[in-house]
């Protein structure tokens, strides 16, 4: 009964088209084309194609590309076969063909088969009949056989509004005529009923195993006999002009309109929703529609393109006039949904429309029904709530954070607020504020009994553990405890048998001494998941919690005979979602749905509508190649290529074709022979790479959608060496190398042997020099031999002259004192003095004593002056000792004035000038 009145509570959202399936829209910019899309088809590798004012559209889940061909740009109709793209345009119909590249070629034909068009033809439609493609324009159905070629022609004076192939039975409507068949070639009416001549037939379909017809203003009519019989829909009661139609999946009917969006009809024909401009669509004219291979809706509109992913597991409530606020909590209550947000409590009137419950002004932290109460924890305290009124406002503690049971007591409720925690109690079915627990002050958001104690979590205070009096009237014991490693998120929560602290750094478990240590089975189930929130217990459900990752809702259940925790991850994307950091919020509503409160609204999640995809696949879209400042080339994309060397800048482009607006794809690549690792996961689907070096390389690729990996694709290529790194500049090279090896050898040599050569020199002038300086400091020790010799000479002839000088004075004397007197026997002694005076031994002993000191002087004056006689050198020889005429004279034995004439004789044999000092000029030779 629950689900069941919950189901005609999911139909009512739907009907007043609040909660809608997630929409994605793309504009003109997006696609950058003409703003109408006549048709939209899909080929079997899920590419969707659309037929636009300014080409053919092509849409792989990443990116658009346009297509035109040169007789005109405007398409008016498309449709997929194989893998062949058929269309149909002004003046032209033909196919489409992808090459190796990835693009597609356009071949026309009407030019390859020589059709001969009527002038200003246009082909609305394009249809499949066996072996046969069929376009039809205004006032014909052209046939072409795809084996044969050949071309059927179906010409009409009237202008055929509709073609229609149903159970291999061709349907086609002319003005005025009626509802035409095709049997064996031949046109046959199928009625000629006023209402096929008045009314636009849009579709046919299967209906009530009956086949209908759908007309653009009045509805659904078969065809009994000769009758046309209107059908019993909700379209009898509407006015909608429809443009376009399609019988969906389940056999209900799906209905594009002129002017009041998109219709979806029961196969009971009762009008489930209607969506349109003011409730999601971008435009209210949908001239085409299609469903997917996944079974989600697009929308070829007037202005746009809008993809709605009906198969989503997701509704989604937009409150765009902000009448709700921010969503902290809900609850289904009483066959009503309750919301709380910033701005108060709200309930759904009879009218589907939220409405504000008088009094709860302001902001609500949680709900939940405790013993078939309702419970409202708001800012200005606790409210409980009862036929959508405040039936009792408890006050005295402000900020109503959370409340609980109190284990083995029926008639209390603990509550943490603000200010602590505190005490309700049920006095005869009312609830009433009976005491605040003293002794602990801090704001009590989290907190959970377990074995006797109660543990409170502040995110930023910390965990405390308290002991609590049997009364609950004061805390008898607070210790606070130490986790290792504190993060924000942090909640204190029991799963099991066991009491965890989690927080964005982990999850701890409490040991038996009481400490709390990593748990290794939440660590192992939670390690890939980002941006982890706080891990919340979800109240109606026993053992199961719930948090949000960055792309992920998380249901953490456990397993019934270890009691483990077991991860279920829904995929949908952080934005979409929305939550307020640190109070994300998810509430069950019924057996297998879910209220998200975002920011903005809510999300409603179905959980038997989450799908598993396999076989997700990625495909690369296309690859371009360019040297720089030239222009892109498109390379195949079935085999490796080689590239010249300038063209080293490559681009990959690369998609999965899933189209779930709940969910961005994303990509991971590497190029192998420039890096070994991986990138990051990014929602870019192309790649480029500049300046890439020569070599061999190899592209890899793989997507991820939601949870589910795809496979590696990969992509081969190779740049050529540049040419002066080719095989003959190579052996060019080398042999230029070797070349110049030779000529430094043969330089190195030579200069070796010039600088040996020049060491040589150099030493043999450093050996010559210090054999010099050798020879010199020989010589000088010579010299200073000599010298010490000739000092040593000098002073013994000085010596030796001075005794001859004082030895002749001392007999001078003696001669004349002899002289003097009148003795006549010293006459002999004078003949022996003048003997010794004149005594020829004395000068040789000079002579040799003076050839010592001055070896070679009397020689040399000798030859210089050739006329001097004995005396002569003798006096000179006086001279050089630099001795007076008086010391001269004894030496002479002359007198001193007898020494003055013979220096003056001696100056003329030289040759002397007057001026020139003649003691001096002997001193110099």
């Amino acid at each position: 009964m629950y689900r069941f009145l919950f189901f005609l509570f999911f139909i009512n959202l739907l009907v007043n088209a609040q909660e809608l399936p997630p929409i994605k829209i793309f504009t003109a910019e997006d696609y950058n084309a003409q703003n109408q899309n006549w048709e939209i088809s899909q080929s079997e590798d899920d590419l969707i194609y659309v037929a636009n004012n300014g080409g053919l559209l092509e849409y792989n889940g990443e990116h658009w590309r346009l297509y035109t061909h040169f007789s005109n740009p405007i398409l008016r109709s498309v449709k997929v076969k194989d893998k062949i793209i058929y269309t149909g345009s002004f003046m032209d119909f033909g196919f489409w063909e992808k090459n190796e590249k990835g693009q597609l070629e356009y071949n026309s034909l009407v030019e390859k088969l020589q059709v001969k068009l009527k002038e200003g033809e246009e082909f609305w439609e394009v249809e499949f009949y066996q072996n046969w493609i069929l376009f039809k324009s205004k006032t014909r159905i052209y046939f072409v056989n795809t084996i044969s070629n050949e071309v059927k022609i179906i010409d009409s004076e009237e202008t055929i509004s509709g073609l229609f192939i149903i159970n291999n039975t061709i349907f086609f409507q002319k003005k005025n005529i009626g509802l035409l068949t095709l049997q064996n070639g031949e046109e046959k009416v199928y009625s000629d009923d006023v209402f096929f001549k008045n009314n636009n037939i849009i579709n046919c379909f299967y209906y009530n195993k009956e086949l209908v017809f759908l007309s653009e203003e009045k509805g659904f009519v078969t065809v009994k006999g000769s009758k046309v019989v209107s059908q019993k829909t909700d379209l009898n009661n509407e006015s909608f002009l429809i443009f376009s139609a399609i019988q969906l999946e389940d056999k209900s009917f799906l209905l594009g309109t002129i002017s009041n969006g998109i219709v979806f009809l029961s196969k009971d024909g009762k009008i489930t929703s209607t969506i349109n401009r003011k409730n999601g669509l971008s435009n209210n004219t949908a001239l085409s529609l299609l469903q997917d291979n996944s079974g989600n809706i697009w929308i070829g509109l007037d202005n746009g393109i809008n993809y709605l992913n009906v198969s989503s597991a997701f509704k989604i409530f937009e409150d765009e006039e902000g009448t709700l606020g921010t969503i902290y909590t809900s609850l289904f209550f009483d066959n009503e949904l309750y919301l709380g947000t910033n701005q108060g409590l709200f309930f759904k009137d009879k009218n589907l429309k939220f409405k504000l419950i008088e009094k709860t002004e302001g902001q609500v932290w949680f709900l939940k029904e405790i013993n078939g109460n309702l419970f409202c924890g708001h800012d200005k305290g606790t409210f409980i709530i009862k036929n959508k009124k405040v039936v009792n406002a408890i006050s005295e503690e402000l900020g109503t954070w959370n409340i609980k049971k109190v284990p083995g007591n029926n008639h209390i409720l603990i509550q943490g607020s603000y200010q602590g925690l505190s005490i309700l109690e049920n006095d005869n079915g009312d609830w009433q504020f009976r005491n605040k627990i003293e002794g602990f002050d801090v704001s009590s958001r989290f907190f959970e009994f377990y074995n006797d104690r109660l543990y409170v979590n502040h995110e930023l205070k910390g965990l405390y553990e308290l002991q609590i009096d049997d009364s609950y009237a004061k805390v008898l014991q607070k210790e606070k405890i130490t986790i290792p490693k504190v993060g924000y998120g942090s909640n204190i929560f029991s799963f099991g048998n066991n009491l965890f602290y989690s927080s964005s750094e982990g999850v701890y478990k409490k040991q038996d001494d009481g400490s709390f240590k990593v748990d290794s089975l939440f660590t192992k189930n939670l390690k890939d998941l980002d941006n982890l929130t706080t891990i919340r217990k979800l109240a109606q459900k026993k053992n199961t919690l719930y948090s949000f990752s960055k792309n992920n809702i998380l249901f953490i259940t456990s397993n019934s005979i270890s009691l483990s925790p077991q991860v279920k991850a829904i995929p949908i994307d952080g934005a979409i979602r929305n939550n307020v950091l640190g109070f994300e919020n998810l509430t069950q509503i019924s057996a297998e749905n879910y209220l998200i409160g975002t920011s903005h609204g809510y999300l409603l999640l179905n959980d038997a509508l989450v799908k598993n995809e396999k076989n997700v696949d990625i495909s690369f879209q296309q690859i371009l190649v360019n040297k720089i400042d030239s222009d892109k080339i498109h390379l195949s994309l079935v085999e490796a290529v080689e590239l010249e060397n300038k063209q080293n800048n490559i681009a990959f482009s690369y998609s999965i074709s899933k189209y779930d607006k709940m969910i961005k794809n994303e990509y991971q690549y590497q190029l192998e022979g420039l890096t070994n690792n991986w990138s990051d996961w990014t929602e870019d689907s192309t790649q480029l790479y500049e300046n890439l070096s020569y070599g061999d390389y190899i592209f890899h690729v793989r997507g991820k959608y939601g949870n589910q990996t795809t496979d590696v694709k990969s992509f081969e290529f190779s740049i050529k060496r540049p040419f002066y790194l080719s095989n003959l500049y190579l052996v060019f090279y080398v042999i230029s190398m070797i070349f110049i090896i030779v000529l430094i050898n043969i330089y190195y040599r030579r200069r070796y042997k010039r600088k040996n050569k020049t060491l040589l020199e150099k030493a043999q002038k450093e050996l010559k020099l210090k054999e010099l300086e050798s020879a010199q400091i020989i010589m000088k020790l010579n010299n200073d031999k000599l010298r010490v010799d000739i000092e040593s000479k000098s002073r013994e002839l000085a010596s030796s002259t001075m005794n001859i000088i004082k030895k002749n004075d001392f007999l001078n004397t003696i001669k004349t004192e002899l002289t003097s007197g009148e003795n006549k026997d010293v006459s002999k002694v004078v003949k022996i003095i003048d003997k010794n005076l004149n005594n020829t031994d004395d000068w040789k002993m000079f002579q040799e004593a003076f050839n010592n000191a001055d070896k070679n002087f009397l020689k040399k004056v000798k030859e210089m002056h050739t006329s001097l006689t004995p005396n002569d050198l003798r006096l000179c020889a006086y001279l050089r000792l630099n001795l007076s005429s008086k010391e001269i004279a004894p030496l002479l034995n002359i007198s001193p004035r007898s020494v003055e004439v013979k220096r003056y004789r001696l100056r003329k044999k030289m040759g002397l000038p007057h001026d020139e000092n003649l003691t001096n000029y002997i001193l110099e030779i």
